[in-house]
């Protein structure tokens, strides 16, 4: 056997014995419980919306919203980041992970200021179309709403 591969091996074998053990079947069961629980929240939200007389089509949008608010309040506060370390990818897949994206880079270069660090962070990491779409649909819907 070759020197390099024999090599290969034992540091295959020393990660191996020092790599902590994943618990996926909790990361399963964390993820699953924390995603359902944004789910249950949403639901909750659609119900008080159209408790209120507002129709389905508008309250799911009127969920959406609040629940990206809510997302981008809790990651400026900095709890989201430690929700999503226990939690896991039940934080990341639903709506509440795209907010999340989109304010962390900005809040993390706040310093250099709102030109460079905050505005310029948010279209590198979150991507200009995702950043362009929501403040162009946002724009788009207040001047729909006041028109109407």
């Amino acid at each position: 056997m070759d020197t390099s591969k024999k090599a290969q091996q034992e540091y295959d074998k020393m990660v191996k014995k020092a790599s902590p053990n994943s618990p996926i079947l909790t990361n399963c069961l964390k993820a699953f419980v924390s995603g359902g629980i944004i789910c249950i929240i949403g639901q909750l939200l659609l119900n008080f919306y159209t408790g209120r007389g507002i129709s389905k089509d508008d309250a799911g949008l009127w969920v959406s919203i609040t629940l990206v608010g809510i997302s981008a309040l809790l990651t400026a506060l900095g709890l989201y980041e430690k929700l999503g370390k226990f939690c896991g990818a039940g934080t990341i897949v639903p709506i509440t992970g795209f907010a999340n994206s989109v304010v962390s880079p900005a809040m993390e270069f706040k310093k250099e200021g709102m030109v460079f660090g905050m505005a310029a962070k948010m279209f590198i990491v979150a991507g200009p179309v995702i950043v362009y779409g929501t403040l162009t649909s946002m724009l788009v819907g207040l001047v729909y709403y006041f028109v109407k």
